[in-house]
């Protein structure tokens, strides 16, 4: 089924699903905007009454899915490019999305591996399907990591967004897709440069982030003094020479980029290994937090208690790591990512038989 306005790659919910994958708390800047419909009648068709938005440096992605489809679209500041132009934004778009969501990784199969090789995950893969790894922008996945520290899902967004909105100039502003009296407003997210400022940190507190604020500002000003500023390709396209160094990151081994990162302030093992996951293609990396000890605990023969009591210690987090990577193979972070929700079922439902 067409939708108008939007192009379309025909892609089923086993391989992705946006309402899975962009609330698992791996990116906090989508905006997920619903009809007053989804709650009246939620049988209705999702890309009906459900859109998912992001900000990029240059333009907003709109997306919408039906089960056997992703639908997208692109929206620029005005002066709108031309129509020649905009056939190549398109495809930059689509080549965004296909990197983004690492379109490239069959997930089906992957499934079916982790299938076989945990029999638990075999018996619930059903119930959360579609769940990939984002290959996101380094350089606001270390930020947004930052402020992840001893927090949770919806305050992160809350932190995340507003940082946005305080620190990057309005790229444009488009109507509710579903209330069209509704204007909303979209930032890109902020550059280094901006945020290594010396008033960043106590503006940032004043904002709420608490002692994340010191973070981000020494981490951002870390990355700038030692790796310096690009000028800037256009008004609402630039890449600091910061950004492509932490994107370059990526080249290096897995240890190696765990030190680099481990150097800025406010990035301890677990957040490192986030960014190493989900903006670093270090697939084989899984974080490990109280939540992973549990699963570990009940399911795959470490001591410890279910009730997230253990200490975290840097032994018993690389012995977890190590042994959850060796059951689930090259993509265990990947499966990671899945199987926490599935496998917390019977940690939150302990008479659930896995």
């Amino acid at each position: 089924m067409a939708l108008p306005g939007f192009k379309s790659i025909p892609l089923p919910l086993v391989q992705l699903s946006l309402s899975a994958v962009l609330k698992c708390g791996q990116s906090f800047r989508w905006s997920i905007l619903t009809s007053e419909a989804t709650q009246e009648n939620s049988s209705e068709p999702s890309h009906t009454h459900i859109e998912y938005r992001l900000c990029l440096k240059d333009r907003v992605v709109c997306l919408r899915q039906s089960p056997d489809t992703l639908f997208y679209r692109s929206v620029f500041p005005d002066p709108q490019p031309l129509s020649t132009n905009l056939l190549e934004h398109e495809k930059e778009t689509l080549e965004w999305l296909k990197d983004y969501f690492q379109l490239n990784i069959d997930l089906v199969s992957l499934y079916k591996q982790w299938g076989h090789k945990d029999k638990v995950f075999s018996k619930f893969q059903e119930r959360f399907e579609g769940i990939r790894i984002l290959r996101q922008d380094p350089w606001e996945n270390l930020i947004s990591f930052i402020c992840s520290s001893n927090n949770n899902i919806s305050r992160i967004t809350k932190m995340v967004q507003g940082l946005c909105r305080e620190y990057s100039p309005p790229l444009l502003s488009m109507e509710h897709p579903f209330s069209p009296k509704e204007t909303l407003t979209y930032y890109p997210f902020p550059p280094p440069s901006t945020l290594a400022a010396s008033p960043v940190g106590l503006k940032l507190r004043a904002l709420g982030f608490g002692y994340r604020a010191d973070f981000i500002q020494k981490t951002a000003k870390m990355l700038v003094d030692a790796h310096g500023i690009d000028a800037p390709i256009s008004p609402h396209h630039s890449t600091e020479a910061s950004e492509i160094w932490l994107a370059q990151l990526r080249k290096r081994s897995t240890a190696d980029a765990r030190q680099e990162l481990l150097k800025f302030v406010g990035v301890g093992r677990k957040v490192a290994d986030c960014i190493l996951l989900m903006s670093m293609d270090k697939k084989e990396v899984i974080p490990v937090d109280t939540h992973v000890i549990q699963i570990a605990t009940k399911h795959y023969g470490f001591k410890g208690s279910t009730s997230g009591k253990t200490n975290m210690t840097p032994k018993l987090y690389e012995e977890i790591s190590t042994k959850l990577s060796s059951i689930w193979g090259e993509y265990a972070g990947w499966a990671h990512t899945v199987r926490i929700p599935l496998l917390s079922l019977s940690v939150i439902i302990p008479n659930l038989s896995l």
